[in-house]
């Protein structure tokens, strides 16, 4: 994200001292990526960001995958994964839905607020499906609501505190930075006019926000030899990670939303392409919203069968009507899998009855990943075993 931003007190010079009003030095840290070579940003701690005191096994949930073979296309049912939020917070109790090398996507209803916590493998982008929560970071505060993406960049300190209601997450992990499309952006990093949303829309910290503490743990999930190359640790600091009073730069989280994304439309249907939002290391993130739909006079608004050669595609389905899957048993809280190689479109039903339609009253958010996506735990136990079948009627045997 090329769009600077200084919050809090920073020295009129980088890499300067920079002192409290006892005298002290602040400690200067640079959060950069890609070895120092791209975004980064200058924070200026209070306390000293390497003081550690203890450091041991942070056991991980389950993050083994099974592979989807013999090839099938399914339909997941988040919301059967958890009863409600009481006991679970968002770093904790995530359930592994689907995964490969590249990403990995998970779900919490969670009510109670998680630990400190850092990401120390790739960037993350949580959507909010349902309820709010704030998230306290070392940037700041962001308060998350209904149709929140939140990025989270790697290694970034921070917590979850669900608000009143709890809140639903749809949680997905990189194994790399995630970001808007290149396509939407100058070269030099400005929003182009023809992206379906600019800097206007997102949202990031305000001001710094600062918290006493001694002795303070910090869950950290990072590179090892457990399932999908992923291990956790318990590093407990000597002083609160919450200590910086500024920091400037162009890496920082932030949130975006869904309502703030323009759809694309045409007289006939469009690609999906024109539904992108982010893109990560082998994946892209779409989503798909309120729109009007085609206007040719024999247009037809669902989309035609395809084949993404390259791709699996996962689809949540998280608000409105999705018409394409009209008679498939998918509903709010759904997720198909439509994986590579097999060719995937509307239900037959579904066609005609989009016929003169002007506009959909659809919310689903898309993951299409360049590699194989595996079950985890949490996909294995909502599949509904029939989905497969629903475009032909019937199963041989069945």
């Amino acid at each position: 994200m090329a769009y600077y931003r200084q919050v809090g007190q920073v020295p009129p010079k980088r890499h300067t001292q920079f002192r409290n009003p006892d005298g002290a030095l602040y400690y200067e840290e640079l959060m950069g990526e890609e070895g120092f070579s791209s975004d980064s940003s200058l924070l200026y701690h209070s306390g000293v960001p390497s003081a550690i005191v203890d450091s041991q096994v942070w056991s991980l949930p389950d993050l083994s995958t099974t592979a989807n073979h013999p090839l099938t296309p399914r339909h997941l049912k988040l919301h059967d994964l958890f009863d409600g939020p009481a006991g679970s917070n968002v770093v904790e109790h995530r359930r592994l839905v689907l995964g490969n090398g590249d990403v990995r996507i998970s779900y919490v209803v969670a009510g109670e607020p998680s630990p400190y916590y850092r990401n120390a493998i790739g960037d993350e982008c949580v959507y909010v499906e349902k309820g709010s929560a704030t998230v306290e970071t070392v940037f700041g505060v962001l308060e998350a609501r209904e149709g929140d993406y939140v990025l989270i960049p790697r290694a970034t300190t921070h917590r979850w505190l669900p608000g009143a209601d709890g809140v639903h997450a749809y949680c997905i992990e990189a194994n790399s930075h995630i970001a808007p499309p290149k396509r939407y952006l100058s070269r030099y990093g400005q929003f182009l006019e023809h992206a379906p949303y600019c800097e206007r829309d997102l949202v990031t910290p305000a001001t710094p926000y600062v918290v006493d503490g001694v002795d303070v743990e910090v869950l950290v999930k990072h590179r090892g030899n457990g399932p999908g190359g992923i291990v956790g640790s318990r590093m407990t600091y000597a002083t609160h990670p919450f200590d910086v009073v500024g920091w400037d730069g162009c890496l920082y989280p932030y949130t975006f939303n869904v309502s703030d994304f323009e759809p694309i439309t045409g007289r006939i249907h469009q690609p999906p392409p024109v539904h992108q939002v982010f893109e990560g290391h082998n994946f892209v993130i779409c989503n798909f919203v309120p729109r009007k739909v085609d206007y040719h006079p024999l247009s037809v608004p669902v989309p035609y069968y395809h084949s993404n050669v390259d791709s699996d595609e996962v689809m949540f389905y998280c608000g409105g009507d999705y018409e394409a899957r009209k008679g498939s048993g998918i509903g709010l809280g759904s997720i198909s899998l439509h994986p590579g190689g097999y060719a995937h479109g509307p239900q037959p039903s579904a066609i005609e009855a989009s016929l003169g339609a002007e506009s959909f009253e659809e919310l689903a958010v898309m993951v299409d990943t360049f590699r194989p996506l595996e079950l985890g735990e949490g996909g294995t136990a909502v599949d509904d075993g029939v989905y497969a079948w629903t475009w032909s009627g019937r199963r041989l045997g069945g």
